[in-house]
């Protein structure tokens, strides 16, 4: 290009060029976005809720992911398995050690630890901080709970969880916890601050709107099981539909032997769901579960 064809383009009077540029400054707002360019700013961080909130996407709440099996029963280790799951537009498998609801406690303080700063920056906090938040302590620490609480973190590092979901469009495939750090490398000792890395493709299923608000109150103060995986799946549904006995069973995951059993620990669950006030009320027909909402606990 020429130094007369330069000149052409950009003008010499300075009032003149300041309002060529404010002109392209202009022309550049006002077109359109690319779908990657909102994509990108979407994934910077994840939603935002309050201090007496705990957030989960849908599907992982209506699946048996985090299982309600006794803490009793030894975990097995799944290579690929399918997941069961209460509805058809999802598809989950899963690679790692059983995870169960004291896991998913864990990870739902982490995300919402996680909620306050960009997607990929590590999660600082102590490991008495987070055995008070789980309230497995209520004074001193308790050196069992904290063992508990790395032992489940580890758990989480070494795991491939893939999603497809209808309303995705696509499968979502993370490890749930791609990083953690609790131990000094060189003498061995347990770090003052644990670090946590989450996935950034956590981001893509929470969506703006497929993610269930959970009272926290009300979960630590339910029974950990399947009190605890009902109120999840519940949660997740504002008017919930009746359900039959053994599609709860094949969504918590619960392997109790007899239907005569699960039925009871049907009952016990939503008696405690009542007790702290999440369902107004609830029976069991038959094989049929009926559940009610209470006002206060709608999404």
């Amino acid at each position: 290009m020429t130094f007369r064809a330069i000149n052409n383009i950009f003008p010499s009077n300075q009032t003149d060029l300041l309002a060529l540029v404010r002109g392209m400054e202009k022309r550049a707002k006002n077109r359109p976005r690319q779908p990657e360019q909102v994509l990108r700013t979407v994934e910077l961080q994840l939603p935002l809720w309050g201090e007496e909130i705990r957030c989960m996407p849908n599907e992982i709440l209506r699946s048996a992911l985090f299982n309600a099996r006794n803490r009793k029963q030894p975990r097995a280790y799944f290579k690929n398995e399918e997941i069961g799951i209460i509805g058809q537009s999802t598809r989950i498998t899963y690679t790692g050690e059983e995870l169960r609801q004291y896991d998913e406690s864990v990870w739902l303080q982490l995300i919402h630890l996680a909620r306050i700063a960009p997607i990929g920056s590590p999660i600082e906090f102590t490991a008495y901080s987070m055995v008070q938040a789980l309230r497995l302590a209520k004074s001193k620490p308790n050196p069992g709970h904290i063992e508990r609480l790395r032992e489940s973190l580890q758990r989480m590092q070494a795991t491939a969880l893939t999603i497809l979901s209808k309303r995705l469009g696509r499968a979502v495939s993370l490890s749930m916890i791609p990083k953690f750090e609790w131990q000094d490398e060189i003498s061995g000792a347990r770090l003052p601050k644990w670090r946590v890395f989450i996935a950034p493709e956590l981001v893509d299923l929470f969506g703006n709107v497929h993610f269930t608000r959970l009272q926290w109150s009300q979960r630590l103060d339910l029974p950990s099981g399947l009190a605890t995986w009902m109120h999840g799946y519940l949660a997740s549904h504002r008017d919930p539909m009746p359900l039959k006995l053994t599609t709860l069973q094949l969504g918590s995951g619960c392997t109790t032997v007899t239907p005569r059993k699960f039925k009871q620990l049907v009952a016990n669950a939503l008696a405690e769901l009542e007790r702290v006030k999440f369902l107004a009320d609830s029976k069991i027909d038959g094989k049929l579960v009926h559940f009610c909402r209470s006002k206060c606990s709608a999404r």
